[in-house]
């Protein structure tokens, strides 16, 4: 809307100016015209043309100035509008005594440019100050705004926000994971997610029902111990339906890292180039890596699928079945891992009882 109406406003004003600019022309030159309203109609549509050529040039400088301004740091936008202000007022200040003085009337086009070209050196000078001085200010009046600084330089990169999808509330690692800090930026829950959270705390099924209350209980936990990170975004896609496709175009247009647990929701925000970052992928790459010879603390359950086989599990629910382990069911026994398969259920460790730990005890 705001294109068009620059390119409209530029369209009109050529053709007003190529329409009036007849009454410019000479007598003679008019005397010789026979048709003035043909005349006008011409110079008004050549008007209207260079309207459009000249609008187009200023909507499109005007994109890329409001796009540089977007992009611009908070702090370096403050430093230059300041220099610009700082720079124009001392212009007039100095530019005032020029007016007083009397010049002859063949050199009073002196007084305007001069006031045009020396606003504009202020202007420019006091911005380029301002934006090269003005953060070394900034140092030593706030020390901890080195680090946007830094930001703003591209020497380090600012933590992006995060978008907590449903699956990774309901889970609620998110809890435990923010309190060992490493999770940095800022943790943005839609509106669309609390209302399906909602949906699913209101279903009829008793598991729905304590899965949607816990995901809502961990939302009301971690805003009140974060208040400042945490934050409820109000957007929402009227022409969307799914919640998972809201997620991944909220991802896009925020910029931020998509948090879930989701398996399918991870496929398709990657292939729409949205980064995502997976708790259970998370969780993976934080096991424990066991070497043949390393030592297993475990307690044996159950047999296993031969008469010899005893079977335990870690923590992270990582099967290990131990030889000659069924004798040892319901104690808790010291292994020796021997080896580790890798299969489409998870990993599986194989080991044998510590005799020398058993002898020594």
């Amino acid at each position: 809307m705001l294109d068009a109406l620059i390119v409209f406003s530029f369209v009109l004003t050529g053709a007003a100016v190529g329409f009036f600019s007849i009454d410019f022309l000479p007598d003679a030159a008019l005397a010789q015209v026979t048709n003035i309203e043909g005349l006008e109609s011409v110079t008004a549509g050549f008007g209207a043309l260079v309207g459009v050529a000249i609008g187009l040039i200023v909507q499109t400088s005007y994109r890329r100035v409001e796009r540089d301004i977007k992009d611009m740091a908070p702090d370096r936008l403050l430093a230059r509008a300041a220099g610009l202000v700082i720079g124009l007022l001392i212009a007039n200040l100095m530019l005032a005594p020029l007016f007083l003085l009397p010049f002859p009337k063949e050199f009073g086009f002196i007084k305007p440019v001069t006031a045009v070209m020396g606003s504009l050196l202020f202007a420019v000078s006091g911005m380029t100050l301002a934006e090269s001085n003005g953060r070394a200010l900034l140092r030593l009046i706030n020390p901890n705004s080195y680090e946007t600084i830094l930001i703003n330089e591209g020497t380090i990169k600012p933590s992006k926000a995060k978008v907590l999808d449903t699956s990774c509330i309901i889970d609620g690692r998110i809890e435990d994971l923010l309190k060992t800090g490493f999770i940095e930026g800022q943790l943005l829950v839609p509106q669309f997610v609390l209302q399906e959270l909602q949906r699913v705390a209101d279903s009829s099924s008793d598991q729905k029902r304590a899965r949607g209350r816990r995901g809502l209980d961990i939302i009301g936990r971690i805003r009140k111990t974060y208040p400042e990170r945490v934050v409820i975004d109000p957007a929402d896609y009227d022409d969307i339906n799914l919640v998972d496709a809201k997620l991944v175009r909220l991802a896009q247009e925020m910029k931020a890292d998509l948090l879930t647990t989701d398996y399918n929701l991870n496929k398709v925000a990657s292939v729409q180039q949205v980064s995502v970052l997976n708790i259970n992928d998370l969780a993976k790459s934080l096991r424990p890596t066991y070497l043949p010879g390393d030592d297993i603390e475990i307690r044996v359950l159950k047999e296993g699928k031969e008469p010899s086989q005893g079977v335990g599990y870690l923590n992270d629910g990582t099967m290990v079945v131990i030889e000659e382990g069924n004798e040892f069911i319901g104690d808790n026994l010291v292994v020796v891992v021997t080896g580790a398969l890798q299969t489409s259920a998870g990993r599986m460790i194989f080991a044998r009882p510590d005799r020398s730990a058993m002898a020594s005890s």
